[in-house]
């Protein structure tokens, strides 16, 4: 079921959600459980990642804000003035700040996600910090596209953290396709992409010590428990973070401890000890990767910056 897209007025009341006990019922009977990543952002959600992009083991935040830094010069170079800036899974006003002081001049800012928290935040820190900029908040999930307001040109969509890579091959460029549609011949699009890197850096990366990833991951659990109208006991699961070599990428999922029957919307869903749902994805992919996929919903590279080590890129796509 789509999210509806709509402008973020204040923070909403939790109750039982039809909506989210339709898509997690689907998720839960199928016959490998899995449930969409979207449903980890909550605002307890998103509190949690934030501390996890803080951690020691989270080496993507700190190599993206310091690839951000290293060029803001070139990129201003490249926009131009007087840009409007649309960020998609904007959860934190850091990255967005960042580039918008690199920028020549922008003129406006859409912070868009599904979490009207993290929203509502970013809108907030960044008005405080751009007095004269234009701020559009949007709510809605990004995957099912959103008509952009009136903004002025040139448009620059912003997609940081590898949040491209939470998205399957296929899912990645119906959303690449969606941002070039929306933001028009000439617009271009800025997307942080991470990138392939041995298992014994990836692993702790999203199963770190102090188990702040372990909460992220089990706090879905906790979210169904309040608007799914599930019957959860969080300590009969445990998070696991699994490198998939094959496909390239790090799986999050949640096993189940022991043979158990969980109610969701009053209907039994049944589990075996160490059957586990699948909660996340993230894709590592090469740059080569992620352009034939950008090539595939229309755009060229026009620029790409990666950082000494190796871990993280970013992307400047030109439509």
């Amino acid at each position: 079921m789509n999210s509806p897209i709509v402008p973020v007025t204040m923070a909403a009341e939790r109750h039982f959600d039809p909506a989210t006990a339709e898509v997690a019922l689907r998720g839960l009977r199928a016959s490998r459980k899995t449930l969409p990543a979207h449903l980890l952002y909550d605002e307890e959600g998103c509190r949690l990642f934030e501390a996890i992009t803080r951690l020691p083991e989270y080496y993507v935040t700190r190599t993206e804000l310091a690839l951000l830094r290293q060029i803001g010069p070139e990129l201003r170079e490249r926009v131009g003035p007087g840009a409007a800036v649309v960020e998609y899974g904007a959860g934190a006003p850091t990255k967005a700040s960042l580039l918008l002081a690199a920028l020549d001049r922008p003129a406006a800012y859409v912070p868009f996600d599904i979490a009207e928290s993290a929203v509502v935040a970013t809108a907030e820190a960044l008005r405080e910090r751009f007095p004269g900029l234009a701020l559009h908040p949007l709510v809605g999930d990004f995957m099912d596209g959103v008509a952009l307001p009136d903004l002025p040109r040139p448009l620059l969509g912003f997609f940081p953290g590898s949040t491209i890579g939470n998205l399957d091959p296929e899912a990645a460029v119906r959303f690449l396709g969606k941002v070039r549609g929306a933001l028009g011949e000439g617009g271009r699009f800025l997307v942080g992409v991470d990138l392939p890197k041995a298992p014994e850096v990836l692993v702790p990366a999203y199963d770190d010590a102090a188990g702040v990833t372990a909460a992220f991951n089990l706090n879905l659990l906790r979210r169904l428990n309040r608007e799914a109208g599930a019957g959860f006991d969080l300590a009969h699961f445990a998070h696991r973070a699994v490198w998939n070599a094959t496909d390239s990428r790090i799986e999050m999922h949640l096993q189940s401890r022991q043979r158990q029957s969980v109610p969701v919307a009053g209907v039994p869903v049944h589990f075996e000890a160490g059957e586990t749902i699948h909660t996340e994805n993230s894709y590592k992919r090469s740059p080569q990767a992620f352009l034939t996929l950008a090539s595939q919903a229309g755009w060229h590279g026009e620029a790409l910056w990666r950082d000494p080590d190796g871990l993280f890129s970013l992307h400047l796509l030109a439509s």
